[in-house]
């Protein structure tokens, strides 16, 4: 059954590959959804996917890609969105 989340990730997130590395990361496990910068210096994640897709993702997100230096992260489950695929959203 598919459910969507929202990943907040707080820490060195921004300019170390982050966004592309989640995407690649989603990518692998057919997850849909997106990924952004935020203006507080975190990153944001929707995701849509299973709960065992999902809870890959947020292991891989407490690590994330090798320059970063996840400090925290925030789930909170949100209603069902879908997407066609999975994005990097910019400004």
């Amino acid at each position: 059954m598919l459910q969507t989340i929202s990943i907040i990730v707080s820490g060195r997130v921004q300019g170390v590959f982050f966004r592309h590395s989640a995407k690649e990361t989603a990518q692998r496990l057919n997850i849909t959804g997106e990924v952004k910068n935020l203006n507080d210096g975190t990153v944001a994640i929707i995701a849509t996917g299973t709960k065992e897709q999902l809870d890959q993702l947020i292991e891989w997100c407490k690590q994330g890609p090798p320059k970063a230096n996840v400090a925290g992260i925030e789930i909170k489950n949100l209603s069902l969105q879908e997407f066609s695929n999975f994005n990097i959203v910019r400004f």
